[in-house]
């Protein structure tokens, strides 16, 4: 018990950059739903019940152009088909023996920024730590939609843009120390870059849903690095080690 109580305070610490990128981020997406129609409350409702950035906006844009229900329920679908692929990971980080309600609790908020902290973790992840960096990170994103909804519109346009751009930084601060400590995982954010600029430019791949782009890329790349790579039971790619 105590050491949950040490997990869960160690990700409440975590989660407050996050929080703080979220409150930013969110608060241009508020600017979205109110622009689509919704209350400051049904915005912030939909932010603490969803909770996910690229969904979300796809959402508010399809009701701005009244589409219909069908339509936005296969727009969601592809939008956020990528959660899976991270939930699959994530279930292999935890212990197996780990508690179902852990494992549904987690389920409920996967998100990018809080699956990148927790499959830093070297060893198994302790759910108490993910459950702290929920705990923070949720209420920054759902304040941050309500006071976009709210006086969204009293800021330069500017202002507003330069907000969406500190997630960005939350995703370096990810990738750079994990980069830094494993060349093979360097080659695969190299390379994963490359493939998403690559894709975005080619007429054939650009008509394609960005969401549906980033699960193409996971998938290929993820499965080449697991085969010319693969990961030994003590959590090192078994070709540093020569075995």
């Amino acid at each position: 018990m105590n050491t949950n109580r040490k997990q869960f305070s160690r990700g409440l610490r975590v989660g407050v950059p996050i929080s703080l990128g979220y409150l930013a981020v969110s608060f241009t997406l508020g600017i979205t739903a109110k622009n689509a129609g919704l209350s400051a409350f049904q915005a912030t409702l939909t932010s603490l019940l969803v909770n996910a950035s690229a969904g979300q906006y796809a959402a508010f844009t399809a009701m701005a152009a009244q589409s219909g229900y069908l339509e936005i329920a296969i727009l969601e679908a592809v939008t956020n088909a990528r959660y899976i692929l991270m939930s699959c990971s994530l279930s292999q980080k935890l212990p197996p023996k780990g508690k179902l309600w852990h494992r549904l609790l987690i389920g409920f908020n996967v998100n990018d920024e809080l699956f990148g902290m927790a499959i830093a973790e070297p060893d198994k992840l302790n759910a108490w730590y993910y459950f702290g960096m929920m705990t923070v990170a949720m209420p920054g994103w759902a304040l941050g939609t309500f006071l976009g909804t709210s006086v969204g519109n009293v800021l330069p346009a500017n202002v507003v843009s330069a907000l969406s751009v500190g997630l960005y930084g939350m995703f370096l601060a990810v990738i750079i120390p994990a980069a830094k400590k494993s060349k093979v995982i360097l080659g695969v954010v190299a390379v994963s870059m490359a493939a998403s600029f690559a894709l975005e430019c080619i007429p054939l791949f650009a008509q394609v849903a960005s969401g549906t782009r980033i699960i193409l890329i996971t998938v290929v790349i993820a499965a080449g690095a697991a085969l010319l790579f693969p990961v030994g039971e003590g959590g090192k790619e078994e070709a540093e080690h020569g075995t």
